[in-house]
């Protein structure tokens, strides 16, 4: 949000420190992983307990002791927390007392709302991380704070859009937990659907354990390329992709230049497709499925395989999708992993596991089918949860800026 010139005649334009008290985060242990002053009753916040926030301070990583709280800063409930290293301009207002090192900074109102100063806060995070310095990693300053501008309203008027933000916050932390009550079914009914704990109706044909070497084969990504071959030519399936979603996502392709004489491999519906490294074993062999015809030519990255299955006979492309991603494929993966600093996946071994799967098509396809209505309801959850915060957004903008004014029960203006 751009600092608004034409603010109304009413409203102040302050420095921070002018209306709030800044205090740095303290923590004076070296090294900061003594065990001896933690394990006590006092919270201990970090910059990550702050980037996983919405508005309030919810969870922690850690606690101290007496003697860890001897060689801290401890802040108040209602204090806006802000980062100030790393992940710049990170906000969220304390619910308890709470401890945090010098990556924090304390900020404590004098003569405004704290919450109409949060949501302020929260609009200046790109000017925040654009005044940043470049170090061993990104930081801000206590000064760089103290100097940062606002457009200051009469306090009845920095309530009122405080309460209004804070509808459309309830609104969205509401949605958003619905979508993780949602998330919570999905995972349990895929342990009971994909372990054959429980059947649907009408389905009685035993399960079978297959061999993935049986039923498939396995392919490489790309080989061959540089820096200067991606961004142009065809499309390619990145790592991200396979990473992060069940089934490929159509929007988040790349490009890379092939030519027509070179031996690539191309990817082809109902591919399966495997992450092969990562740095921690938990995340080696994430796997998504291509549930869409390409129409033209695509190709997988260099750090993920393939593997096709013979037909759709044993294995269906959407139940895969699902029985993948299932807590027991997670538990296989995590086996296969091998490696010290860095783990990874080897798709020889991985064709050597067996599956438990329904022996009837018709049963994969039914669970598949109330496992992909369950998906439906959390994307649209979502994009429920997009449309709120854009519309939250657009408020910001407007009513931090005088742009749109609010009616308080006082004449402020």
């Amino acid at each position: 949000m751009q600092m608004n010139n034409n603010v109304p005649d009413c409203w102040d334009i302050k420095k921070l420190d002018a209306i709030a008290k800044i205090q740095r985060g303290r923590f004076s242990i070296r090294p900061r992983n003594d065990p001896a002053y933690y394990g006590g009753a006092t919270p201990f916040v970090q910059t990550g307990d702050i980037s996983q926030s919405e508005i309030f301070l919810k969870k922690y990583s850690q606690t101290l002791n007496d003697k860890g709280v001897a060689v801290s800063k401890i802040f108040p409930k209602n204090t806006i927390l802000i980062t100030i290293a790393a992940n710049i301009g990170d906000t969220a207002i304390t619910t308890f007392p709470v401890a945090c090192p010098d990556s924090l900074i304390g900020i404590n109102n004098k003569s405004c709302d704290v919450f109409w100063l949060n949501y302020f806060l929260q609009t200046q995070k790109n000017k925040l991380n654009g005044l940043a310095t470049q170090n061993a990693q990104k930081n801000i300053n206590l000064e760089t704070l103290n100097n940062l501008k606002i457009a200051v309203p009469p306090l009845a008027e920095q309530k009122k859009i405080a309460e209004i933000l804070g509808t459309w916050d309830l609104a969205i932390e509401e949605l958003t937990e619905l979508i993780a009550e949602k998330k919570e079914l999905k995972r349990g009914l895929m342990q009971q659907l994909l372990t054959g704990e429980i059947r649907i109706s009408g389905f009685a044909k035993p399960w079978e354990k297959v061999k993935l070497c049986e039923i498939g084969t396995t392919y490489t990504g790309l080989s061959g390329k540089d820096k200067d071959d991606f961004g142009k030519g065809s499309y390619f399936i990145p790592y991200m992709n396979v990473y992060q979603n069940s089934k490929i996502d159509s929007k988040q392709l790349e490009l890379v230049d092939v030519s027509d004489n070179e031996n690539q491999n191309v990817v082809q519906y109902g591919d399966i497709f495997f992450t092969t490294s990562s740095e921690t074993p938990e995340e080696v062999g994430f796997a998504s499925v291509l549930l869409f015809r390409p129409e033209e030519k695509i190709y997988l990255n260099s750090f993920c395989f393939g593997y096709r299955l013979n037909n759709f006979d044993a294995l269906l492309p959407n139940y895969a999708a699902f029985l993948f991603r299932s807590k027991q494929m997670r538990k296989i993966m995590y086996k296969l992993a091998q490696g010290a600093t860095r783990f990874n996946l080897s798709k020889n071994e991985l064709m050597k596991e067996k599956v438990y799967i329904p022996a009837d098509i018709l049963e994969q396809q039914a669970i598949a089918d109330i496992l992909s209505t369950i998906d439906l309801e959390i994307d649209l959850l979502n994009q429920q949860l997009d449309v709120l915060k854009e519309q939250k957004c657009g408020l910001m903008q407007k009513l931090l800026t005088g742009e749109i004014r609010v009616k308080v029960d006082t004449e402020t203006c």
